[in-house]
């Protein structure tokens, strides 16, 4: 689909995505990139996919840097924003997008220390390099935002609770960013068709995507969504720093 950003509204903004070789991330650092920012295209594993991605916005006359980080790991995190600020000298937007939690062989506590402890480690580690005026977006599910109040898969509750668990601990920082001039908005979204965790889920509950489309009567696509994310970047910031995206009659009922 086509951007959903003006040519030029992001001129100059210097923007990292985390996770972003692929899926929404991918998709998301293309929109900000052709709105005129420069992109980080943050990887854990996959560099090749990351180059390439990078490699396509600079042949197209804009700026990118594939940069790898495992978010989990301190050091790796201020390596990468220590290679953007040398580079372009700060950064003005940065997505959490990066998530996980049902991968094999990670360990017990793979999910918290990825979805709540490197969200904060992140953004702590970026928030000096972020001047006034600068924006953080962090991306989740309404299966996760809402789990609290709603019922989601059994199967997905324990990666929903440590995601809802990054949210409330990215949100105890709120007045350190607003006293730094940063602001906060959380993107969430239902099942989204095509990533990783959703075919994950439907492999595990066979007829999960299915189910959950019909109750909804839509889901939003990997690029519909990121494109819910880019917009994120420049659109007011609501009173509850919540952007919800889609239907979510069957979580607040």
């Amino acid at each position: 689909m086509s951007s959903p950003l003006a040519p030029g509204s992001l001129d100059g903004t210097r923007a990292l995505v985390t996770g972003s070789s692929r899926g929404i991330g991918a998709d998301t650092v293309g929109y900000l990139a052709e709105a005129g920012a420069k992109v980080v295209v943050n990887y854990r594993n996959k560099a090749r996919r990351a180059e390439q991605i990078a490699e396509k916005i600079v042949a197209g006359g804009g700026a990118a840097l594939a940069l790898g980080a495992d978010l989990t790991d301190h050091e790796s995190v201020q390596a990468m924003v220590d290679a953007v600020v040398q580079e372009w000298g700060g950064i003005d937007l940065l997505v959490l997008n990066a998530s996980g939690g049902m991968e094999s062989g990670m360990g017990d506590d793979y999910a918290l220390r990825l979805n709540r402890d490197a969200q904060v480690d992140m953004l702590q580690t970026a928030v000096p390099h972020m001047p006034a005026g600068s924006r953080v977006v962090f991306v989740t599910s309404h299966q996760a935002h809402f789990v609290d109040t709603a019922e989601t898969l059994p199967e997905y509750v324990p990666v929903a609770k440590s995601k809802r668990a990054g949210e409330l601990a990215l949100r105890e920082l709120l007045p350190q960013l607003e006293a730094a001039g940063i602001e906060f908005v959380t993107v969430s979204g239902d099942m989204i068709e095509g990533t990783i965790t959703a075919t994950l889920l439907n492999r595990i509950n066979p007829g999960a995507i299915e189910g959950r489309r019909e109750a909804v009567g839509k889901l939003y696509s990997v690029s519909e969504f990121a494109a819910e994310i880019a917009l994120a970047a420049v659109e007011p910031i609501p009173a509850d720093h919540t952007k919800l995206v889609g239907d979510v009659s069957s979580f607040t009922n």
